[in-house]
C-alpha cells in the first residue's frame, strides 16, 4: 500500500511529472511489498528494517529516482549522486522507464544495502548491510 502522504506528493506534481511519479511509486510498492514507504525530508522514500533503499524527488526539469546504495549495483544507466553510495537516474517523461531495468534495480536494492540509519552513529561512515 501506498503511503497516503506520497499519494498527495505525486498529485501536487504537474501532470508529465505526475505520471512519472505514480508509475514509479506503484512499481516500487508492487516490487517491494515489505518496504515500508513515507515521506522522508519531504520526498517518497521506500525503507527496508528502516533503511532508505528507493526514492525519488521532484527537480527543476526531470524526476530523479534514487538508490541508496546504487553504486555498488555496477549497473549502466545509474549515476553516482553524492558522496556516499547513492546512484541516481532522470526521467523527463513516463516512456523512459524501461521497467526491466527498474525491476533489477530493485531487485539489487533488496540485496545490496549500505547501512544509512546508523551513518551518524558513525560518523559519516557507511557499512555494508548485505
Amino acid at each position: 500500500m501506498i503511503h497516503p502522504d506520497i499519494l498527495k506528493y505525486n498529485a501536487e506534481q504537474a501532470e508529465a511529472d505526475q505520471t512519472i511519479c505514480i508509475r514509479l511509486a506503484q512499481h516500487i510498492s508492487e516490487s517491494l511489498p515489505e518496504a515500508e514507504n513515507k515521506l522522508w525530508h519531504a520526498h517518497p522514500v521506500w525503507f527496508i528494517d528502516h533503511n532508505p533503499i528507493v526514492g525519488y524527488s521532484k527537480l527543476k526539469d526531470s524526476v530523479r529516482l534514487l538508490f541508496w546504495s546504487g553504486q555498488s549495483f555496477d549497473e549502466p544507466g545509474l549515476y553516482t549522486e553524492g558522496k556516499f553510495k547513492a546512484a541516481e537516474i532522470r526521467y523527463k517523461e513516463l516512456g523512459q522507464i524501461c521497467e526491466q531495468d527498474l525491476d533489477r534495480w530493485l531487485d539489487k536494492a533488496r540485496d545490496i544495502q549500505w547501512d544509512y540509519k546508523n551513518i551518524v552513529k558513525r560518523k559519516g561512515i557507511l557499512a555494508r548491510l548485505k
